[in-house]
């Protein structure tokens, strides 16, 4: 873990962190999510769990969860360009995972473009496997996701 990344500390995400989010989320996708859909995650969805990464005052990453019928569906991970490979990821996923964990849920799932080795990589690390593809999932390109999922051994903390 790099220098950077020790000083990161990992929180839920609250209403002011989102002007560093969208700036992260443009920098990160090619169909960013608006300020409205984040709204709509933070105040209305009671199945969503978002988290940010934050340097300093700085949300700096950020990942989110649907816990829906015993499973956690991570809807999105990114971390601003300037931070990553530094670990930041790793730590938002595994806290994502320890909100699983603390609710019970037994599977953690999600869907990764099949082009972004790094990010899948990492998720094989995290102890996802692939389970198949979801064809043309990516309306801006029409690129095929990964379907990855995770078995959680409620004896392991």
């Amino acid at each position: 873990m790099g220098e950077s990344a020790a000083l990161v500390t990992i929180e839920p995400m609250r209403l002011h962190d989102l002007p560093d989010i969208l700036v992260v989320e443009k920098l990160s996708f090619t169909t960013p999510w608006s300020k409205t859909a984040f709204l709509s995650e933070l105040l209305e969805n009671d199945r969503a769990y978002y988290l940010v990464a934050r340097h300093g005052e700085k949300a700096i990453g950020y990942a989110g969860v649907w816990l829906v019928a015993g499973e956690a569906h991570i809807t999105n991970v990114a971390v601003h360009p300037d931070y990553r490979g530094q670990g930041v990821g790793r730590s938002l996923m595994q806290a994502l995972e320890a909100i699983a964990r603390v609710k019970r849920i037994r599977r953690m799932t999600l869907e990764v473009r099949r082009s972004n080795e790094i990010a899948q990589n990492l998720y094989v690390q995290l102890g996802f496997q692939g389970a198949g593809y979801r064809r043309g999932y990516y309306q801006d390109n029409n690129e095929d996701a990964l379907i990855m999922w995770k078995e959680l051994d409620m004896a392991t903390p």
